[in-house]
């Protein structure tokens, strides 16, 4: 009972995990980022489209994460969606026909990840743009770790090949996409295009 004054309420403490703000607020400062990420795995921009939009839902809804793990989960949702979306299997040895708009995506080096089959896209996204282990994409591809290599390997090898094919008049040459530290370097290639 309270016989004088304003009852005190206590100060919000400030939270240690990241909430639906938080994340909306990543997805909007990243959106170009994350959008290309999903493009890169998913290989079409309407699936693209939805794998974002459901990486936003998820990571919102999802378990509590850390804020400071925060960007690495929302990338994490993207990966899982693409792969529920796509399911790529080692198997699979078609190259994406359906390369929506080639001639709005400028970079060469774009078009010819987008043409490479799925799994051999997403071993080549996940490996070395995203920077997982070998180890880590197997796991999240469901295969062997020498699959998810050799995949690299040749999509390393064909993206090389196409955009040497391409002249890459509007593009950098080849051995920048090499240089190009993950995908923030290739952002980089496809806004300086």
């Amino acid at each position: 009972m309270q016989m004088f004054g304003i009852a005190k309420t206590p100060n919000p403490r400030p939270t240690r995990y990241a909430t639906s703000a938080d994340f909306c607020r990543i997805f909007q400062k990243d959106m170009n980022r994350l959008y290309l990420l999903s493009l890169l795995l998913t290989g079409n921009q309407a699936a693209a489209e939805k794998c974002f939009v459901q990486g936003l839902s998820d990571s919102k809804h999802s378990n509590p994460v850390f804020k400071e793990w925060a960007e690495s989960w929302a990338r994490r949702m993207i990966v899982q969606n693409a792969i529920q979306m796509t399911r790529p299997r080692p198997t699979d040895f078609m190259s994406s026909e359906n390369v929506a708009d080639r001639d709005v995506i400028q970079p060469a080096e774009i078009v010819a990840i987008l043409e490479l089959s799925a799994f051999d896209r997403f071993a080549f996204v996940l490996s070395v743009l995203e920077g997982y282990s070998l180890q880590e994409s197997a796991i999240l591809l469901e295969c062997r770790r020498d699959e998810v290599n050799t995949a690299r390997m040749r999509a390393v090898q064909e993206i090389v090949q196409s955009v040497e094919r391409r002249g890459a008049t509007n593009s950098v040459h080849p051995g920048k996409l090499r240089e190009t530290s993950g995908l923030d370097g290739l952002s980089q290639l496809a806004a300086s295009a």
